[in-house]
């Protein structure tokens, strides 16, 4: 009787739930690390082992970063980091680095790297224009320096730049000016190739008035008249129709 209630006890205290989007990494007194992840789900795990849980589903942390711009001006980044563990590396990353992973891997590697990257741009480059490359080239240098970690780096986000507030206004200007210059060129293309438009078509029609006033004649103009003098008298509108000319005016009567 008193077997059943000291075995339940034992099986009790040995139960384990892998929760959603986990895996387990046991440890066991007799092997050490055991490589294969447990999945989802409830394990009957020894109470001489131990069973590690480490999330698999993405992870953001934010870093406030103090670096130097190419000129030496200190200015401060709020950046994004996000990750994952990979799924089948997750008993290398437990036996190598250990649940600290962040703070031993990731962190380090973000700040040093940005340093690197930043140092290489002006203040007005990382504040402006150059952001996007910016992240581009630090999600880089990380994905680089953390290969073989057994972590999946998903995106690297410059949230914010602080920079000094003379500086920071400074740029500002120069920005609002830059754009009031582009505005004018644009202004003063397009009226250029609007005066270069009406200039091209003048010259078609003066090209094209000389050419006719250069085949006229006075029977080609007899002969139009005439033929619009005949088109007219079609119409069942008309009643009389008279075209003067140069000797003696000409008078045709519409049939009824």
């Amino acid at each position: 009787m008193r077997t059943i209630p000291l075995l339940v006890l034992v099986i009790g205290s040995g139960c384990a739930t892998v929760g959603a989007g986990q895996a387990g990494v046991l440890w066991r007194t007799n092997g050490g690390t055991d490589l294969t992840p447990i999945d989802e789900g409830w394990h009957y795990v020894s109470p001489m082992n131990r069973l590690v849980l480490y999330d698999l589903r993405t992870q953001e942390r934010n870093e406030k970063l103090q670096v130097l711009a190419s000129n030496g001006l200190s200015l401060s980044l709020d950046t994004s980091i996000r990750f994952h563990v990979s799924p089948k590396e997750v008993g290398e990353l437990h036996k190598e680095t250990g649940e600290d992973y962040y703070n031993l891997i990731l962190g380090p590697v973000l700040r040093s790297q940005a340093r690197r990257v930043v140092g290489r741009y002006t203040p007005e480059e990382i504040y402006s224009t150059k952001r996007e490359l910016i992240e581009r080239e630090m999600r880089e240098a990380i994905n680089s320096a953390t290969t073989g970690k057994h972590i999946v780096l998903e995106a690297i986000l410059v949230r914010n730049v602080e920079l000094p507030q003379m500086i920071q206004q400074a740029i500002i200007d120069k920005l609002s000016e830059e754009q009031k210059s582009l505005k004018m060129k644009f202004v003063i293309e397009h009226e250029q190739q609007e005066a270069e438009r009406k200039k091209i078509e003048a010259q078609g029609v003066a090209d094209f008035q000389n050419i006719v006033a250069a085949k006229l004649s006075d029977s080609l103009l007899r002969w139009k008249q005439i033929e619009a003098l005949d088109r007219l008298s079609l119409s069942q509108n008309a009643k009389i129709v008279m075209l003067g000319g140069r000797d003696a005016p000409l008078m045709l009567e519409t049939p009824r």
